[in-house]
Parts: C-alpha cells; structure tokens; sequence
C-alpha cells in the first residue's frame, strides 16, 4: 500500500505525538478524504473514537498502541508499515445502537463498538426490568448496573465484570450484570445477536440511573434499548497472524 495514502492521527499524550511527528516525516501525511487507511496512534479509546469517525468513508483503521489499553491497537513499529498494512487482517465489527429516554422526556442515541452499560448513578442500587425483543425475562434486577456487549468488546468491561470472552464471528450479545444482588447468583445471558434488549428503570427518582455507549453517557434514564445495527460495519486492521480472533483466544489463557 502506498504510504502517501495513509493518514495518521494520535492521541494527546507525548508518546503518540511524538510519534506522529516522526512517522508524518518518514511516510507522508494524506487527508483523511484522500486516505486510503487511517494509522491511529494512542490506546483503546482512540481506536473507538477513529472507528467511529471513519466508518462514514469506509475507511479501514490502523492502531499503533501508543496509551495505556492497547488490546484493540498493534505493537508499535515505524519500521515496514507499507508491507504491515499490506498483509494486515481485516475484521469487520457491527456496532450497538443504543436509545435512551430520559426522563425529562428527551430521547437520546448513540453507537457503541464495545458495550452499552448501564450504571446506577446515586448512593443506592438500581432496580432495572429486563425486556427480551419486548417480552419480560426478569421483573426486578438489582444490581450496580449491566450492560450489553459485542464480542468485539468482550474482553473489555464486559470480562471486567466476569461476563464471557466471545469468539469475533460469534452471532451473539453477552447481558451482563455488575454486581448483582437480586437475583444475587445470576450471571447475564448469551443473547442472539438480532435481540432488542430493554431496561425498564424503577424508582427513576429514588434510584438515577446513567446509560453509556462506549464513553459516551447520558444521565438519568428512565428506559434504554439496545440493538446491533447490521447495516453500520467499522473496519479494522491487525498484523498478519495476530488478529482480533486471535488475541480473545489468546485472552482466554492469559
């Protein structure tokens, strides 16, 4: 591939500017309109970030791990990057849609590549009513929160919280509960990748509750639902041999 046709970006942090400054000078900086990749330079967060800008041109996405949380994001090398992007491996990710209603009435959307949480915003625990494609599988959970997750973002907070690494290509949702006390053993559910899943939140008031797509969040709601959106795809790229399959097989025996 030809690196007058990358576009890099970076994230604040020294390393990953300084690293742009050097790979701008080695390889050419391209506008993204005219890219034919984009090379992200940072952590995790970056990533989803640049997933979500690009998907809108189509463009695959490059990470060089230059953060913290790198599990998204290749080692960092300025060496050979023309024939890394050459021989890189393609994984292709569907993102969550989430809806949430407030309740001052707004309705708010946003996508998310890891997981939809949500979390209980006060001093007491939420009460949450689960729907399953509008039919009720659990009246009452009370729980610090849950959250839904692709197995794109099984590994993130979803393992966090001691829900189960998918395989990529596994047409499945994982429903995970965080820190549940009634029903206390209950672990989540494997869902089917087409589920519209919905909390219903009790005691809205007494209990606020916070949904968040990813980072972004939205306060006190009353009712959120969650559905992957099959006709959005982020493109991805890992060298050869260690892609996204590979490294939540590898997770598993870490």
């Amino acid at each position: 591939m030809d690196s007058r046709k990358i576009h890099f970006l970076a994230s604040d942090g020294v390393l990953a500017r300084e690293a742009l400054t050097r790979l701008i000078a080695r390889y050419g900086q391209r506008p993204a309109a005219g890219a034919d990749v984009i090379v992200a330079l940072g952590g995790d967060g970056l990533m989803l970030a640049t997933l979500q800008s690009a998907e809108a041109r189509g463009l695959p996405v490059y990470g060089m791990n230059r953060g913290t949380v790198g599990f998204l994001m290749n080692n960092y090398s300025e060496e050979q990057l023309d024939e890394r992007l050459a021989s890189a491996e393609e994984t292709v990710i569907h993102p969550l849609r989430m809806r949430a209603e407030r309740a001052d009435g707004e309705v708010v959307e946003a996508l998310a590549i890891n997981e939809v949480s949500i979390l209980r915003a006060g001093p007491q625990a939420a009460k949450l009513r689960i729907l399953i494609d509008g039919r009720e599988r659990m009246a009452e959970l009370v729980c610090d929160g849950a959250l839904v997750s692709t197995p794109a973002g099984s590994t993130a907070y979803n393992y966090s919280a001691h829900g189960p690494i998918l395989p990529i290509k596994a047409e499945v949702l994982a429903l995970t509960p965080m820190a549940a006390f009634r029903p206390r053993r209950w672990r989540g559910a494997i869902l089917p990748k087409e589920a519209r899943v919905t909390f219903e939140v009790h005691e809205p008031e007494k209990r606020p509750v916070s949904a968040a797509a990813d980072s972004f969040e939205v306060r006190d709601c009353e009712r959120i639902e969650i559905e992957s959106v099959a006709d959005i795809e982020h493109r991805i790229l890992f060298d050869h041999g260690h892609g996204l399959e590979e490294r939540l097989i590898r997770e598993q025996f870490a």
